[in-house]
């Protein structure tokens, strides 16, 4: 198969932890050949979505002896649908770039090109908001961006979480408890002064053991999680906010929650999920560049950029 990966620039992806490159050595060591592209590198011209591709070879790994870890032809203009995969990987934060590229990627699929995620797919799920699809499985959440709703919600419930919409990485997310004095200033900021809508949410006293990670692949769970573990004086289980990621076997409530999505999800043409889950509640779906395959497999054996290529070679072949 001919696979092409949008993603940030190569140079700033660290191996030893990332995804699309446990995905890429996975299919390289099976003889698919392998291209990559920026955001920048997608373009609508002569009528037809393409894309500034080079091709890509590994050479190894971050740090193996100093050298680079990749080789990158020169860029050639490919049609979309002359791959047999697009994937987008493609970090937030969710702006309006990332529309138009999605906006781009669902013309190629117009024309042949089989685009994972699914462009509609990114766009219709907000990773943060998509939980309003399933309250089954949520905290009590307040979605706003008005003082007063925000000020009643922090006065119900008494210690709660803020969070932007748009964000990753735990970046601008607050705990706030109701004697807090700063909590003006902290509405003011992320709300833009009313200006943006944000996220509040009911603290969970169960991220004290972890934000865990559930990767869907194709609608199926993978049978362990991360349970990303807040350090020491930090509410935020985010790894890059500081926590350490602990694989554990999925949950009874996690596989509740992960067979009622997944389906749904994988019929909306998102192949590729990542699901966090504090204690029994689901927190975000996300849709853009889930992470944690590297992890799990160091701690537990598990292959899971296996199962996403076996998933990509099964989707060839119908």
């Amino acid at each position: 198969m001919k696979l092409a990966f949008i993603l940030d620039q190569l140079d700033s992806i660290k191996t030893y932890k990332d995804s699309s490159f446990a995905m890429m050595r996975e299919a390289a060591l099976r003889g698919h050949r392998l291209f990559v592209m920026q955001q920048g590198d997608l373009a609508w011209r002569g009528g037809a979505a393409v894309g500034f591709a080079r091709a890509l070879e590994l050479t190894g790994e971050e740090g193996d002896g100093g050298h680079r870890w990749y080789q990158a032809e020169e860029p050639k203009e490919t049609p979309l649908q002359e791959f047999d995969a697009v994937l987008m990987r493609k970090d937030p934060p969710f702006d309006m770039e990332y529309v138009y590229s999605t906006y781009l990627l669902e013309l190629a699929e117009g024309q042949g090109a089989r685009v994972i995620n699914s462009p509609r797919g990114i766009r219709d799920h907000n990773e943060k908001l998509a939980i309003a699809k399933f309250p089954q499985f949520t905290a009590p959440t307040l979605v706003t961006r008005q003082e007063h709703l925000l000020r009643d919600f922090l006065g119900e419930h008494r210690d709660i979480v803020l969070k932007p919409l748009d964000g990753m990485g735990g970046a601008s997310v607050f705990r706030v408890h109701s004697a807090d004095h700063n909590i003006s200033v902290i509405l003011e900021t992320l709300t833009h002064y009313g200006t943006r809508t944000i996220m509040a949410q009911r603290h969970i006293p169960a991220i004290a053991q972890g934000d865990k990670r559930i990767l869907l692949i194709d609608g199926e769970p993978i049978p362990y999680t991360l349970a990303r573990i807040p350090k020491a004086g930090e509410s935020r289980g985010n790894l890059t906010a500081g926590g350490t990621g602990v694989a554990q076997p999925l949950s009874e409530r996690d596989r509740e929650i992960a067979a009622a999505l997944g389906p749904v999800l994988r019929d909306q043409g998102l192949m590729l999920v990542g699901l966090d889950v504090i204690g029994d509640y689901l927190t975000e779906i996300n849709v853009t560049s889930p992470t944690c395959m590297r992890e799990i497999a160091d701690q537990t054996g598990f292959n899971a950029a296996a199962m996403m290529i076996d998933a990509l070679e099964k989707m060839g072949k119908d």
